[in-house]
């Protein structure tokens, strides 16, 4: 999140312009393919198959993911233009048809003590479907003028997200165990090219003067939103995950892909998508990520203290073993 901010910061004072324009241009469309090729590349199909055992699990992510937060993102219009400008209501609202999180998904399920592996299948399906869904959701309810999006922009993803996760699954057979040998330089290399974007649509923005039209003001009213957005689907996803049936261990799964959004998945396709203005269609989505990892990372740590079946509450003094006394005391005691 640091480098982030730096990175904003950094296109604000040396906006790319010209010449270095179109070379960050073209170096962040080569990153964002890179990006989706090792996507595919590092999915397991043989875990994929595996996790679609939990079917129902998997559905009530994806309802959550491109159904509910698709919802409660037009409730938001109308708070346009009051509290929100359109500009930032279409970033809203492109928010809300990002695919979810895999890695912090995992990584807090896990801390509450959750079911890992369908965190990881959901995370992975999510992801997959969100290469298709979130573009033709896009087209449904941005439309041409909302959000920048085109049958030219369709193929662009196309192109730089569908072809590239094809490619990496194709080529997972011979590429696979280079990419496992090699997680830390390929973090890496995620980031980089995920700042890479970041800087490319800022420098954008502030070269189109786009930032002149938000206020600090505005600002703060899109972060009082997020808040409720994100407090609602935290809420829909625990209570409707435990009214569907499921126990502790899915639900905390549930809970945390099926409220959470892709910062790495959603740079990408808001460059394709909106263009030039895609740094201010960014932006709430940006603060929507640090968002979730603070509010879920003391959820997933109280969610961690509650009891498992059959496991008495932490904290809570153990019940004494009753003394035996009599011939069962001489027996268990060998006298």
């Amino acid at each position: 999140m640091l480098a982030l901010l730096a990175t904003v910061g950094l296109a604000a004072l040396l906006p790319a312009s010209g010449t270095a324009a179109d070379v960050a241009g073209g170096a962040s469309t080569g990153a964002v393919a890179l990006l989706f090729f090792l996507y595919g590349a590092r999915l397991s199909t043989r875990e994929a198959v595996a996790g679609l055992k939990s079917w129902r699990l998997h559905l009530t992510v994806l309802a959550c993911t491109f159904l509910v937060f698709p919802l409660l993102g037009l409730a938001t219009r109308g708070l346009v233009p009051f509290v929100l400008t359109p500009e930032l209501y279409s970033g809203l609202l492109f928010l809300c048809l990002v695919p979810s999180t895999i890695q912090s998904s995992i990584a807090f399920t896990s801390m509450a003590r959750g079911n890992v592996p369908a965190a990881i299948c959901a995370g992975s399906f999510s992801s997959i479907a969100g290469i298709v869904v979130t573009p033709l959701l896009a087209a449904l309810l941005l439309g041409g003028g909302g959000g920048g999006f085109s049958p030219d922009s369709l193929l662009r993803i196309v192109a730089q997200l569908l072809l590239p996760f094809v490619a990496g699954q194709l080529l997972r057979r011979w590429v696979g165990g280079f990419l496992a040998r090699h997680r830390a330089l390929l973090g890496r290399v995620d980031r980089g090219s995920i700042l890479l974007v970041v800087y490319t649509a800022f420098s954008q923005g502030m070269v189109a003067g786009i930032w002149n039209q938000v206020t600090p003001g505005r600002l703060g009213a899109l972060f009082a939103v997020e808040v409720v957005l994100l407090a609602a689907m935290l809420t829909i996803t625990w209570y409707g995950a435990r009214r569907l049936g499921f126990d502790r261990a899915d639900r905390v799964a549930i809970q945390f892909a099926g409220s959470k959004k892709s910062l790495a998945a959603g740079l990408p396709m808001a460059s394709v998508l909106f263009g030039a203005e895609a740094s201010l269609a960014v932006m709430p989505l940006m603060l929507f990520h640090m968002l979730q990892l603070l509010v879920c990372a003391v959820i997933a740590k109280r969610r961690a203290l509650d009891p498992l079946p059959d496991e008495p509450l932490r904290g809570q003094p153990q019940p004494a073993e009753p003394e035996l006394t009599g011939p069962r005391a001489a027996r268990t005691t060998g006298a």
